[in-house]
Formats: structure tokens, C-alpha cells, sequence
């Protein structure tokens, strides 16, 4: 059995993602800002209060693993916000930035020493976060956060290659939930098993490689 910490599992696509984890023999460690009656039914061990944003929720979280041996590391938190040029918010840029960019760096940084030699790193992005592929425009602030965390997620798989930890940038497509506003082509639960079956299947020849989760490799 292998131990999966999963970053913001308490709704959607984190919370499918601990069930499925589950339902395969993994044990499941969930994180998320507040838990929700959906994920205490999961009866998995949940850390509560966990803000990516936070350097003192994250180092918290840090202390609360000491010790604790890791095979796989998941991050899923991330919020979305649309933004066109006209009247654009950079305070709403910024936040999205600093959930989605800086937040998985933070949590990597931080928890990165608890995996273990030939463990698993997987970071939920979106194929929004691709230059080649934005045939569309506007959405800057989600946009960028996308391409940034790719751009982390991409250093991270060179400086973990030593100890032979896999890194994946994971595309979940275009799913039903509360972010986004319930419409999509997949619902949660159906994204969830293909994007565990992509953590599976991880290795060392694929480290860095941005994935949809159907197993098309992306344009950068």
C-alpha cells in the first residue's frame, strides 16, 4: 500500500480523487482550507485548515507530517476567475496567482523532503496554462497562473530527478463542478479515475511531461 497526500480534497475533483485513491488501496492523506461532510465520509486522515496561500498553515501542515514517509504527492488546490482586458482586476490576477503558482511551490517546497526516493509528484494544472494552445484569449489571470505553475512544475522534475521522483503536470479536461459552474464534458468522479490512472503509470520516463488526463501529452 502507498501513502497519497492530497492537496484540497474537500469538494470536487481533490475530493474524487481521495475517493478513488482510496477505492484502489492507496492510504489517503487529505488536506483542505475546511473539510465538508463529503470528505469526513471518505474516513480518511484529513488535515483541516490548510491554506496554500499561508506560509504558517503550510509549515503547520509540514510539523504535522514529521516523520511520515510519502509515496505520492497531489496538488489540486486552485480557484479560477475570469478576467477580460476591459476593466481587468489585477488584485483578481494576483489572487489567482498566488493560489494557483505560488501556493503549489509553496507546498512542494515545504513537503517535497517527506517523499520518498522514486515517489510520485503530480500538480493539477490546465491546458489553459498553454501559450501554444490559446486560440481564444482573455482569461489572463488564470492563464498566467497556469503557465507558471507548468514552468514550476517543470524545474521541479530536473531537481528531483536525483532521487528518481516522477513529476507530472496533469490536465483533468473540462469537468462539471462547482468551479465551473457545473457545466463541462466529464463529471469529477470520471476525471478522477483517469487522472489516477496517469499517477499510476508515472515513471521516471516521464517526468515533466504535461498531460491531458486521457494521456494526450499537451503543447507548452
Amino acid at each position: 500500500m502507498s501513502t497519497v497526500l492530497v492537496i484540497g480534497a474537500n469538494r470536487g475533483i481533490g475530493l474524487e480523487l481521495a475517493r478513488e485513491l482510496k477505492a484502489r488501496g492507496h492510504e489517503v492523506i487529505a488536506t483542505c482550507r475546511s473539510s465538508s461532510a463529503a470528505l469526513d465520509a471518505l474516513d480518511v486522515e484529513t488535515h483541516p485548515g490548510v491554506d496554500v496561500t499561508s506560509d504558517t498553515a503550510v509549515t503547520a501542515l509540514r510539523k504535522a507530517l514529521a516523520g511520515r514517509a510519502l509515496d505520492g504527492l497531489i496538488i489540486n488546490a486552485g480557484i479560477l476567475r475570469r478576467t477580460a482586458l476591459d476593466g481587468i482586476d489585477l488584485g483578481v490576477v494576483r489572487e489567482q496567482l498566488e493560489v494557483n503558482a505560488i501556493g503549489p511551490l509553496r507546498v512542494a517546497a515545504a513537503l517535497n523532503d517527506l517523499l520518498t526516493d522514486g515517489g510520485k509528484l503530480c500538480v493539477l494544472t490546465s491546458r489553459m496554462g498553454s501559450i501554444a494552445d490559446n486560440t481564444s484569449g482573455g482569461s489572463y489571470g488564470y492563464r498566467m497562473s497556469k503557465a507558471a505553475v507548468n514552468a514550476m512544475g517543470m524545474s521541479l522534475a530536473r531537481d528531483l530527478a536525483p532521487r528518481r521522483i516522477a513529476v507530472a503536470l496533469l490536465h483533468p479536461g473540462y469537468v462539471r463542478t462547482e468551479m465551473t459552474g457545473n457545466t463541462g464534458h466529464v463529471s469529477a468522479d470520471e476525471a478522477a479515475r483517469a487522472l489516477v490512472d496517469r499517477f499510476e503509470a508515472l515513471d521516471m520516463e516521464h517526468t515533466g511531461v504535461f498531460w491531458h488526463a486521457n494521456g494526450e501529452v499537451l503543447p507548452w
